[in-house]
């Protein structure tokens, strides 16, 4: 097992078991322990879904607490699902993902229907495959450029896509999917979409 993969399953079982966070282990490898990246970790149980939640951008010291932390998170804290038991442990698989800086989508514009996304998004900059997503919204500018901020604050909405997920095979879907998770209306509100690689264990 990837060691990445076991510590995210030795800081749940812990945590489960003994409601403990797991302390850094000494054998982790060097990248692990000096490298800051967002992190998500998956776990699932008799091939479904159990629970899934990252960061998209670094909050911990390095790579292996930032794991740590989203492991428990993912399986106390999503919401879709109730916290993991003990009885299920001996069942559950788990999947970490290291994410690449987000990077601006430079060469969207904002579409009148959805199904344009795709094409004023090329695959160059955007592969469901490839890149995951994320789509956050922006305040409404008038044509001289003053942003409309209702009571002084904007409260953005965001929505994120891991890569190479089953069943997401097109730009538009990856979008479209992306909007729903974030409760955001891609015709009606102004969004920036920001791209992503992971490395996946």
């Amino acid at each position: 097992m990837n060691p990445l993969v076991l510590l995210a399953k030795q800081a749940i079982e812990n945590y489960v078991k003994e409601g403990k966070m797991l302390s850094l282990l000494s054998n982790l490898p060097e990248e692990f322990l000096t490298k800051r990246a967002g992190t998500f970790v998956t776990i699932e149980k008799d091939g479904q879904l159990r629970g899934c939640i990252g960061t998209y951008l670094p909050t911990r010291i390095n790579v292996a607490e930032e794991t740590i932390r989203n492991a428990i998170a993912a399986a106390t804290e999503d919401y879709r699902f109730g916290p993991i038991e003990k009885e299920e442990l001996p069942y559950l698989s788990y999947t970490v993902y290291i994410l690449s800086e987000p990077e601006l989508v430079k060469d969207y514009n904002p579409p009148t229907a959805l199904p344009l996304v795709c094409k004023q998004a090329p695959l160059k900059e955007l592969n469901p495959k490839k890149y995951g997503i994320i789509v956050k919204t922006m305040p409404i500018a008038f044509p001289n450029g003053t942003d409309v901020v209702f009571n002084g604050h904007f409260v953005a909405k965001s929505g994120l896509l891991l890569p190479d997920l089953e069943g997401i095979d097109t730009v538009e879907k990856q979008i479209s999917i992306a909007c729903q998770k974030g409760g955001i209306d891609p015709i009606r509100e102004k969004i920036l979409i920001y791209r992503f690689t992971v490395e996946k264990y």
